[in-house]
C-alpha cells in the first residue's frame, strides 16, 4: 500500500511539473487584418513568407490568420481595429491615418533621395529606433516592421502626363501626408482614396490619376483600366506598418516575443522593402508592356527637377515650419538625419 501511494504521489506531481511545459507548448493563433488581396505581389512575396518565419522561429507554436481583401476590418480602420483588439495584428498604410504619426511623415517628403523600397524601410526603422518621440507617436500599438514602397509612379485611365503642365487641375489619388501639398503645388487637385476604391474610381472617372507602385496592378486589376504610366516623377513613397496589440503582445511569453522580434525590427523592415513591392517591379513591368497596350513613359531628368523645384523641395521647409508650430520639435533634426542617411 504504501508503494502505491509513493507510484501515485509521484504520477501527481509529474502531472503537476508537466502543466507548465504543455501551456506554453500550446499554438497561438493571430487574427491578421490585411487590405490587400491574398493573391497580389506584396502578400504573396512579403506578408505570407513572413508569417512563415515567424512560424519557423517559434517552432510552430504561433500561427497567424491572414483576413485579406477587408475581409476582417476596412483598409482605413486597420490601425484602429488591432488597438481595440478586433484585430491582433494588421497591415497598415499609415497616410491612412494624416496626424498619427507626423515624424514618421518625413520618409514620405517627394523627392528625397532614395531609389528602392528597401533602403528607404532601413531608413525609417532606424530613424523609429533613434527617436524616442518617434516610437511614442506610434504608441498605441506594438509595432513590429516599418517600410516603405521606392518612390510612386502615375498611372492614367485617359489622358498621359508627360510635363508639369499636364497635371494642371488633374484629379490625383492620395492617401495622405505632406504629398497632398505638393499636388497642390503642381496645380492638381488631391483625392483621398484607399487603393481597394481606385479601380472604380479611375473607371467611372472620378480620379485622373493615381499614385502607385507596380505591385499593386495586377493585384487590383488596374492594367484594366490604366492606358497611361508616367516613370521618373519625384512623387512620394507610402508608409507602412505591421503592428500588434499591446494587450495581446504582453500576454505572449517572452521567448515568444523574442522569436517574433527575430524576424521583424530591422531585418524584417528591410524583408519587407525589398519583397512587398522593388521585386514586383521589373517582372510587373514587363506583364504590362507584353500583355497591355498601356504606354510608358520616363520623365526626362531635366522635367523631373521642375517638379522637384515647383513641389517638393518647398514642402521640406513647409513640412519642418508646420511641425514645429504644432510642437513637434525635433522635426528638422529628424529630416537631417534621414538626409544624412541617404548621403
Amino acid at each position: 500500500m504504501k508503494k502505491v501511494k509513493i507510484f501515485s504521489l509521484m504520477v501527481c506531481l509529474f502531472f503537476v511539473l508537466s502543466l507548465p511545459m504543455a501551456v506554453s507548448a500550446e499554438t497561438i493563433t493571430l487574427s491578421f487584418a490585411d487590405q490587400n488581396s491574398d493573391m497580389s505581389w506584396g502578400p504573396v512575396h512579403a506578408t505570407q513568407p513572413w508569417v512563415k518565419q515567424v512560424e519557423k522561429a517559434t517552432n510552430g507554436r504561433v500561427k497567424i490568420q491572414i483576413y485579406p481583401n477587408q475581409t476582417l476590418c476596412k483598409g482605413t480602420q486597420v490601425w484602429k481595429a488591432v488597438k481595440d483588439g478586433i484585430a491582433d495584428m494588421g497591415w497598415f498604410l499609415l497616410g491612412y491615418a494624416p496626424g498619427l504619426a507626423p515624424y514618421a511623415d518625413v520618409i514620405t517628403l517627394p523627392g528625397l533621395p532614395f531609389k528602392t523600397g528597401e533602403q528607404g524601410s532601413e531608413m525609417l526603422w532606424k530613424l523609429y529606433e533613434k527617436f524616442p518621440e518617434m516610437r511614442a507617436q506610434l504608441g498605441d500599438n506594438k509595432i513590429l516592421i516599418l517600410h516603405t514602397g521606392s518612390p510612386m509612379i502615375l498611372l492614367m485611365p485617359k489622358k498621359p502626363v508627360r510635363t508639369l503642365e499636364d497635371l494642371q487641375g488633374m484629379k490625383i489619388r492620395s492617401h495622405g501626408g505632406p504629398i497632398i501639398e505638393v499636388y497642390k503645388k503642381w496645380g492638381a487637385v488631391p483625392v483621398f482614396l484607399p487603393m481597394p476604391d481606385c479601380y472604380m474610381a479611375m473607371q467611372k472617372g472620378t480620379v485622373d490619376a493615381i499614385g502607385a507602385l507596380y505591385e499593386p496592378i495586377p493585384g487590383f486589376r488596374l492594367h484594366e483600366v490604366t492606358k497611361h504610366i508616367t516613370e521618373n516623377t519625384p512623387l512620394n513613397a507610402g508608409h507602412m506598418v505591421v503592428m500588434m496589440n499591446k494587450r495581446k503582445w504582453d500576454s505572449l511569453p517572452k521567448d515568444i516575443q523574442e522569436a517574433l522580434m527575430s524576424v521583424s525590427g530591422l531585418e524584417g523592415s528591410k524583408f519587407f522593402g525589398l519583397n512587398f513591392f522593388d521585386s514586383a517591379a521589373v517582372p510587373i513591368k514587363k506583364m504590362v508592356q507584353e500583355e497591355t497596350d498601356i504606354s510608358i513613359y520616363t520623365l526626362p531628368d531635366e522635367e523631373r527637377q521642375r517638379w522637384v523645384d515647383v513641389g517638393a523641395k518647398p514642402v521640406w521647409e513647409t513640412w519642418v515650419d508646420k511641425m514645429e508650430s504644432q510642437g513637434h520639435t525635433k522635426a528638422r533634426e529628424i529630416l537631417n538625419e534621414a538626409l544624412s542617411m541617404m548621403r
